[in-house]
Parts: C-alpha cells; sequence; structure tokens
C-alpha cells in the first residue's frame, strides 16, 4: 500500500510522521506556504536543501551524500522505523520524489506513503489544518543506499545501443517531441532515443490531483508496451516527476523497485 487515502490519514494523524514535501519550480515558495497552513504535526522536507546540486544543471536534483541525508532526516526527528506519510501542494507531484528518496537511502517501501490527492484534496474536504509549529526531537537516523535505483548519463548514452532497460519520459507530449522549448534555461528541446512517452498527468485525476485507479494505470502503461516488466527507467525534466511514474508503475507492480535516470533532461539536454 504505497497510498494512503485523506480519511487513513485523518485517522492516523497520531499514529504516523507526516511529511510536506511541496516544491514548485515556479516562483512560489513551498516552505513559506507550509508556515501558514499545513496538515497538523507535519515536518516540511526541503527539495532543494535534500539535493545535491550541479551549478551547471538548472534545476538538477541529484541525490545528497549519504551522510548529509542521515544528518538531515535525524534533523527532522524521523527515526528508520517510523511510518511516513508523504505530501504536497505541488502541481509537479513532488511528494513522489521525497517517497523515491527515503526508498533509496534504505526506509522500507513498507512504511514510506504517499498522501493520495495531498493537500489540495485534504483541504477541499475540510479537515483540520493549522499554522503551529511541530515539534521535533532529532533522532538517529541511518541510511543504506540502493544504487540500482538510480541511473547516470553514462548508463543512459550505453542503453540506447544496449536496450537493457526501457526508458519513459514523463514530461508532456509536446515536449518530449521537442514542439515546445524547455522552461529551464541552456536546455534544448527534445528526448532521448529510443525512450517512451507518459506524461505524468495522463495518470492523474485532475479535479482532486489523485492517482487513476489501478486498472486505469494498467491501461496506460499497456498503451506503451509496459506490463509486469522489471528492467522499466524513469525520467523526466529534473527526476522530480519521473518519480510520480515510478509510483504510479509500483501501484500495478509490487515487484518493481522504481528506477530513475536522475540526471534527467536537464542534464542530457543541457546546451553545452
Amino acid at each position: 500500500m504505497t497510498l494512503v487515502s485523506t480519511d487513513w490519514l485523518n485517522e492516523n494523524l497520531e499514529k504516523v510522521k507526516i511529511i510536506d514535501a511541496s516544491w514548485h519550480l515556479d516562483t512560489r515558495n513551498g516552505q513559506e506556504e507550509y508556515k501558514k497552513e499545513h496538515i497538523p504535526n507535519a515536518i516540511f522536507f526541503d527539495l532543494d536543501k535534500s539535493s545535491k546540486q550541479d551549478k551547471n544543471l538548472p534545476h538538477g536534483h541529484f541525490l545528497p551524500e549519504k551522510e548529509g541525508w542521515e544528518l538531515e532526516v535525524s534533523e527532522m526527528g524521523i527515526s528508520n522505523n517510523d511510518t511516513l506519510v508523504i505530501y504536497d501542494n505541488s502541481s509537479l507531484m513532488s511528494a513522489c520524489r521525497c517517497w523515491f528518496q527515503f526508498i533509496y537511502y534504505g526506509h522500507s517501501a513498507k512504511l514510506v506513503h504517499v498522501l493520495d490527492g495531498g493537500f489540495k484534496k485534504w483541504k477541499l474536504e475540510n479537515k483540520e489544518i493549522n499554522n503551529k509549529k511541530t515539534k521535533i526531537v532529532k533522532s538517529k537516523y541511518y541510511a543504506k543506499e540502493n544504487k540500482n535505483m538510480v541511473k547516470n548519463k553514462i548508463e543512459i548514452k550505453n542503453n540506447i545501443e544496449k536496450k537493457e532497460f526501457i526508458l519513459v519520459d514523463a514530461r508532456s507530449k509536446n515536449r518530449f517531441l521537442g514542439l515546445e522549448p524547455e522552461p529551464r534555461p541552456n536546455v534544448r528541446s527534445g528526448s532521448i532515443e529510443n525512450s517512451k512517452s507518459l506524461p505524468f498527468l495522463d495518470l492523474i485525476n485532475k479535479n482532486y490531483k489523485t492517482f487513476l485507479p489501478k486498472k486505469n494505470l494498467e491501461e496506460k502503461f499497456a498503451s506503451i508496451g509496459l506490463k509486469n516488466q522489471k528492467n522499466v527507467v524513469f525520467t523526466c525534466g529534473s527526476s522530480v516527476t519521473a518519480s510520480v511514474l515510478g509510483l504510479a508503475y509500483k501501484e500495478i507492480n509490487n515487484n518493481y523497485t522504481p528506477a530513475i535516470y536522475i540526471g534527467s533532461w536537464s542534464e542530457y539536454g543541457k546546451i553545452k
């Protein structure tokens, strides 16, 4: 059970650690929004702070060093055996990237969940929110990297000929086809050779921002030839929405271990 409902979370508020992972590509500030209103006892997760930034890449979200992640999560007061529910108020569904990151660093996938519908659905249902500062007791978190969950640029290039895994792009169809410019500077239009297109928004109900039912997700992935394959890697602009596809695919294929190209198009498509 990767996704949990708003009703489930409402009934288990005191039994889980809640994380607000809102992140925006535009001028909105997720942390400032969190300070104004959030689900009770939520802890803010700063994606930019919790990523290894490459100065040569626009909005590149590489994974931090293991020691840095351990320190960051310890300061959030999270322990290795905590059940986590992650949500966001982001059009990019950044909660999924946070979900991916926790699993990458060894948190049991059975303990990491994403709130289906996020903060938008929670508010539409008039569930409790506040702006109180969450009391945090620092912990001692230990990480263990699952390095098989990420691919680098060299592996992506080699795979064009070797075809060891299927690469699926979460960006919009027009961006994938190179029909519209990239939102990041110094990044060309287009996509990686032999990759497939499945825009992440095609998997989301627009009204509540919930994921489509399992049957519909299966149909979406089947439409690009994916059915129970294990060697699947997801990519996007900066490895945020790639995680949305990773979560959705795990929903229909529980044996799948999510894998993403961490540099994504912001690295691969960079204009030298």
